[in-house]
């Protein structure tokens, strides 16, 4: 028998929420601050989220603003500023 390719459709995986995946990143940042001190872990985590997800959803949108704005809740605007800040225009 020949090896036969077997196709999955996006609606038959199962995906975690995404509140885990976050949860798990944070649970082992503290885990490797082995007891130290920590400060402002919610301006970190705010800020190293927000590039990889203006990222990715440019990359989904083909790069069209007005979808990527309408996909985030942002209006254009508002999204071209953080795409600026992040230098990602």
């Amino acid at each position: 028998m020949g090896n036969v390719e077997r196709q999955i459709s996006p609606a038959s995986v199962v995906r975690e929420p995404l509140s885990i995946s976050v949860s798990t990143a944070v649970d082992n940042y503290l885990e490797s601050m082995d007891g130290h001190s920590i400060e402002n872990l919610y301006d970190m985590v705010l800020s190293e989220s927000e590039m990889p997800m203006l990222e990715c959803v440019m990359k989904y949108t083909g790069d069209n603003q007005s979808q990527a704005a309408t996909m985030l809740g942002l209006n254009r605007g508002t999204l071209r500023k953080k795409l600026k800040k992040y230098g990602m225009l």
